[in-house]
């Protein structure tokens, strides 16, 4: 699409919304190996494509796997309402912060009468909540910020187009569209408070509440990529959490460790099987999931138990009109059989993306990956230069925790590195190892060097294959520990 170095030499322009690396990179890099997993079930990423499998996802055909690329961009568009012209074209740039995304803008080509809705317009209903992972949006904010497109843009323009799907062509069409999106969005939001102030629970919430049937009605407010299922309990927690206000749910045993008291109590595995195939049989689906889930989760190496539930999960799945629906409970069945699946997965913590952050995102990266017991009784203080951007960052180690601050030095650290941000980059994307830089004169290091030791053996790699469901981990599978801040630094661990 784009040179990189053009984009270096101010050439050619990237133009992002306000927030949007600092959204960009807690969305996909900082829980991204958690997401990653997910998208296994939402996706279906290694289902075969087949009536019985994959079948598409509603905004598109499918998820690409690989290595995601990422260039910082150049320009921010800072105000909600900002006019810029690029190459003669002119465009009028409306931020709509905390919609489809927490950083979002439409775009409208006055000249061209044409009217960009990014993600906010798609001919499906879209997430509120998404199943891979993310922050629960905003719908009612929205549906105003659609609103605000309609008045004025969406009045004059004769085209509408997005990031998904086709165009719409005419006035009096897009008109019909972004109005019944708009309510789409704002009916869910409304009427599930509605419920919720009448004290449905999140639990309850999704066998409650409806669309009404004239947005039912229309192709472009299906259900085809996020489902009024889980988008009405998504905005349950968005207003009030979790909870369902049952003293019982709020500090649960894990489901491991409950699942064999319902077992023993149902009679153990002979009974629940029997049952569980009645109810199959009979087409209860959800309520045979309820006590073979407990029956799975006591016994996971019961593959008779595991082989069951998928096929309950198989027939819950085939049932769904959306796509992240039946791609969990099919991903689900697959692994109850097969166990985690082997495969290409996309990598949104590529070295690419992890260049293209700032000095302050990956040092938050480094936080995360940090496991908190293996620094305990541990404390320093260390400064961190980078001479070509003009950049500090004062970097503590207290309390089991590594916290930075953009800005600020210690007069008294226990250790400071000294490296050019471009040759960080190197080490970051794992291209040239630290204690490399520090021979060959690239990086200077004062103070005590076997700091970043103690960091070294306090990371973690991040299994991007873990465990979801009880039993399906391959018994010989090992789980990465111990060296990535070394594969980051190129430092050996210190014990």
């Amino acid at each position: 699409m784009v040179d990189e170095a053009d984009v270096q030499a101010r050439k050619v322009e990237i133009i992002a919304p306000r927030d949007f690396m600092e959204h960009t990179i807690s969305e996909n890099v900082y829980a991204g190996i958690a997401m990653n997993r997910r998208l296994f079930y939402q996706y279906g990423l290694l289902l075969p494509a087949s009536p019985h499998g994959y079948a598409g996802q509603g905004l598109g055909q499918g998820v690409s796997a690989g290595a995601v690329g990422l260039i910082a961009p150049t320009r921010i568009i800072e105000d909600d309402i900002e006019e810029l012209e690029i190459d003669g074209v002119r465009m009028i740039f409306q931020n709509t912060p905390g919609t489809e995304a927490p950083s979002n803008m439409n775009t409208y080509f006055p000249d061209m009468k044409a009217l960009w809705m990014a993600e906010n317009i798609t001919g499906t209903l879209h997430n509120i909540y998404t199943l891979r992972g993310a922050p629960v949006r905003n719908p009612l904010r929205w549906s105003k910020y659609m609103s605000r497109a309609l008045h004025p843009y969406g009045e004059e323009a004769e085209v509408m187009f997005y990031s998904h799907h086709w165009p719409r062509w005419g006035n009096d069409r897009l008109q019909k569209i972004m109005r019944d999106q708009r309510d789409l969005y704002a009916h869910m939001n409304n009427q599930v408070l509605h419920f919720v102030n009448k004290g449905v629970t999140i639990n309850q919430i999704h066998n409650v509440y409806e669309l009404p049937q004239s947005l039912k009605d229309k192709w472009h407010c299906r259900g085809y990529h996020g489902s009024p299922e889980h988008n009405s309990r998504g905005v349950v927690q968005r207003y009030i959490g979790f909870w369902d206000c049952n003293p019982a749910t709020l500090i649960p045993l894990s489901p491991s460790d409950s699942a064999p008291l319902y077992v023993q109590m149902m009679g153990r595995s002979d009974a629940i099987m029997t049952k569980g195939r009645t109810l199959h049989d009979a087409g209860e689906y959800l309520l045979a999931t309820e006590i073979l889930n407990k029956l799975v989760q006591a016994e996971p190496n019961n593959q008779a138990a595991k082989d069951l539930l998928a096929g309950v999960y198989e027939q819950i799945g085939y049932q769904q009109e959306n796509p992240g629906l039946r791609n969990s409970f099919l991903s689900g069945a697959f692994e109850l059989r097969s166990g985690i699946p082997d495969g290409d997965i996309p990598d949104t913590s590529s070295p690419d993306v992890i260049c293209a952050i700032s000095t302050e995102l990956f040092l938050n990266f480094l936080a995360i990956k940090m496991d908190s017991r293996k620094v305990e009784g541990h404390e320093f203080t260390m400064n961190l230069i980078t001479p070509d951007n003009g950049e500090k960052f004062l970097v503590e180690l207290r309390n089991a925790t590594l916290t930075n601050v953009e800005g600020f030095v210690s007069a008294t650290p226990d250790v400071t590195l000294t490296i050019n941000r471009s040759d960080l980059e190197q080490t970051m994307a794992g291209e040239k190892e630290l204690d490399a830089q520090l021979a060959d004169g690239t990086a200077q290091i004062e103070g005590d060097p076997t700091i970043l030791g103690v960091l070294a053996q306090a990371m973690v790699d991040f299994d991007p294959f873990f465990e979801v469901l009880p039993g399906t981990r391959d018994p010989h599978h090992v789980e990465a520990h111990s060296d990535a801040f070394e594969a980051v630094t190129g430092l050996p661990a210190i014990e």
